[in-house]
């Protein structure tokens, strides 16, 4: 027991029974008496001076003013937080509700479009020249279906075809959504399908999906016209309506296919599935039908344009024919020979074939109708006439002496016949083609002048045809070489212009538009070759109306005039055009001129005999022509490529159009039992002059387009 000094005894719990609490406690105290004791001074200074009140800070006022920008600022955050969130939920329900309601629709409702049935073409008497045809494709719907032996081999029977191809399809749409079906075949016959059908018990996930397929029920007649179909490319796609148009679909690659493509392809409809949320179908919705394409009518007709390819392609020829109604401008036929093989444009044109048709010396890619340019040779010697009667440069009785060539500085110039024509005046001249005649008219009107007149004709301009890729051929003039080559014009270089060489360029087209201006005595039409369309309830829209260019006035006479040269040179003993006459028995007199365009003259080739000069340095033959003499109807002008001679290559084309138009004519007026008052005139009365010509024909071949025996290239080699 231990006692404190002091203090009673206690007694504790604690082992050694020591007073921990007590003991502690005095401790303390004395540490606390003892810490007393000492002087601390600054704490005693303090103590005396406290007055027992409590003393607050000064309040710092700028501290304030940042705790109430603090609270403004939270405020505001506030504020503009609970603005966004209203003013999202706001354009998401009420502003783009309707979007989103979509959307969410698309998720539940599964559309396929369905593809509208193309509209159709036809000619000018409504024979179907495209229409379409359902073609069946078989598609597997994939989904939760899965492939097994079985399967495959049952599949492979049915459409005849090996295991490995059809896995090939397969595997090319792996990476594709599961919901999207797999094209196995495409095009099957009927008896495929109806093995399908037979079999659909086995095989419920295989099926039939029918498509339009385009049908050219005349070959590839009138290709470079109407064009080809091919799968949209991307280049394509890229620039396309997004809602009309979506990868894999068909559009028009070229041709009327091409230019008319919004009004042929009509509207797509769908075929609308409710889905679950896998993708799988659930059932069928509304659908929508698709709305068909307008039909297209063109002016075109099909027996023409038949025999004017026929033609062409029964000796392999390239070139054109055109066919064109004189007083209206509508296109009766257009041909560009050779043909294009359509077939072979369809799906994608491969390598081979195409470097074919690239190294192919009849250029079967180029519709030569309008994109071949050529020098017109002597077709263009009525241009020059008429530009010398309207300036009074000549008469019709003016006379040139024409003794087979012209000197002109130290060049000569030929004319055709070796021989010369004698004094010629110029109905004469225009029959027989007379070369020195138009060298003299050429010389004395210049080049700017015939330039002028020839633009009266539609020469040098692009008609505005709905074909593609039009040229506007050459018509020189002085300032023209000025702009083109840096030079001056030479007036050696008219004489070339004059009887259509040298730097004179034109397509086909312009030829035959050139005379039906001199046809129908001086108006010049905008060819068409579309007629109307008419859409899915039978309304005609968009009907033909012919449409004015320009107008030749008061140059009726003169027109006359030359449209008399031009009946001589088909119908007189010494006329180039001869082969052009037609069945008399319809009394159809037919007006016309030849013309040779000389495509480069080489020296080494000049007395070779005309079948061993190579193809390529052979002239080009043209022939143009216009019926009846009298109020003329029809307009057809032919080019032959390297043809040599338009008085036997050419001509006989065109009097085969010609009779076959006629023909149709006068059937159609029978059957309708038309009077005989609304008959074409009977057969013009040749000039008394041309009647008593007993000179013999030229031999077999001879041709105008002579040349001067300069060696300077003049054909279309010229740069343009």
């Amino acid at each position: 027991m231990i006692t404190d000094a002091g203090g009673p005894e206690s007694t504790v719990d604690e082992p050694y029974g020591w007073d921990v609490a007590n003991l502690f406690g005095k401790s303390m105290k004395r540490i606390t008496r003892l810490n007393r004791k000492k002087k601390e001074p600054l704490f005693d200074a303090e103590r005396a001076k406290d007055s027992g009140a409590i003393r607050l800070p000064k309040r710092d006022e700028s501290d304030l003013g940042g705790y109430r920008r603090k609270a403004l600022y939270s405020f505001f955050m506030a504020i503009l937080f609970f603005a966004t969130i209203t003013a999202r939920l706001w354009f998401l329900q009420v502003e783009q509700g309707e979007y989103y309601n979509l959307l969410a629709d698309s998720n539940r409702v599964r559309s396929i479009d369905i593809t509208a049935p193309r509209g159709n073409i036809y000619d000018s008497k409504g024979r179907e020249i495209v229409t379409n045809r359902p073609s069946f494709n078989v598609v597997w719907i994939r989904e939760s279906n899965k492939i097994n032996d079985d399967w495959l081999k049952r599949l492979t029977k049915l459409l005849r075809q090996d295991s490995a191809t059809l896995l090939e399809k397969i595997r090319k749409m792996a990476g594709t959504p599961g919901h999207i079906p797999v094209r196995l075949a495409e095009d099957i016959d009927w008896e495929t399908v109806a093995r399908i059908e037979n079999n659909r018990m086995y095989l419920p996930e295989i099926k039939i999906e029918v498509v339009p397929l385009r049908v050219y029920h005349y070959g590839n007649l009138a290709s470079h016209l109407i064009g080809y179909m091919g799968e949209i490319s991307k280049t394509e796609l890229e620039k396309a309506d997004k809602e009309l148009y979506k990868g894999g679909d068909l559009i028009g690659k070229m041709g009327l296919e091409r230019l008319r493509e919004q009004d042929l392809r009509g509207e797509k409809g769908s075929n609308n599935m409710e889905v679950n949320a896998l993708g799988f179908e659930q059932q069928n919705l509304k659908d929508i039908e698709p709305q068909p394409g307008k039909d297209l009518y063109l002016t075109i007709d099909v027996e023409l344009q038949k025999i004017a390819e026929e033609e062409m392609a029964a000796k392999n020829w390239a070139g054109a024919v055109v066919a064109i109604e004189a007083n209206t401008g509508r296109l009766l036929a257009v041909a560009s020979a050779p043909q294009l093989h359509l077939d072979e444009f369809v799906g994608g044109i491969s390598q081979k074939d195409w470097k074919a048709m690239l190294d192919n010396p009849l250029h079967p890619l180029i519709n030569k109708v309008v994109q071949g340019q050529y020098p017109p040779g002597s077709t263009y010697k009525p241009v020059t006439a008429f530009a010398g009667l309207a300036e009074g440069v000549i008469n019709p009785d003016s006379p040139v002496f024409c003794p087979g060539s012209m000197q002109f500085g130290n060049r000569t110039y030929r004319c055709w016949r070796k021989g010369g024509h004698g004094t010629i005046s110029l109905k004469r001249a225009l029959a027989e083609s007379c070369d020195v005649y138009f060298y003299t008219v050429g010389l004395k009107l210049g080049v700017d002048r015939l330039a002028k007149y020839a633009r009266m004709f539609g020469l040098g301009e692009k008609s505005g045809i709905e074909m593609e890729h039009e040229k506007s051929g050459i018509v020189p003039s002085s300032e023209w070489k000025k702009k083109r080559y840096k030079t001056k014009w030479h007036e050696g270089e008219t004489i070339s212009i004059a009887i259509g060489q040298g730097y004179d360029l034109m397509t086909p087209l312009q030829v035959a538009q050139m005379t039906a201006v001199i046809a129908n005595g001086g108006t010049l039409y905008k060819p068409a070759v579309v007629e109307k369309m008419v859409d899915a309830d039978g309304e005609a829209v968009g009907v033909f109306q012919p449409e004015v260019l320009s107008r030749i006035s008061g140059q009726g006479r003169n027109l006359k005039l030359i449209r008399e040269g031009m009946v001589d040179a088909v119908n007189s003993r010494r006329g180039t055009g001869r082969e052009a006459q037609i069945d008399e028995q319809h009394g159809i007199i037919v007006g016309g001129k030849t013309g040779t365009a000389q495509v480069v003259r080489i020296a080494q080739y000049m007395h070779l005999k005309e079948q061993d000069i190579p193809y390529e340095y052979r002239d080009h033959a043209w022939f143009t022509c216009f019926a009846p003499a009298v109020n003329p109807e029809i307009v057809v002008t032919v080019l032959v490529e390297h043809g040599l001679h338009g008085g036997t290559a050419s001509a006989p084309i065109a009097a085969k159009i010609l009779n076959k138009y006629f023909e149709q004519k006068f059937s159609e007026q029978s059957e309708a039992k038309t009077p005989p008052s609304n008959r074409p005139p009977s057969r013009v009365i040749l000039n008394q002059d041309m009647l008593e010509n007993t000179d013999p024909p030229p031999l077999e071949g001879a041709e105008e387009g002579g040349q001067e025996t300069d060696t300077t290239p003049q054909s279309n080699e010229l740069p343009h």
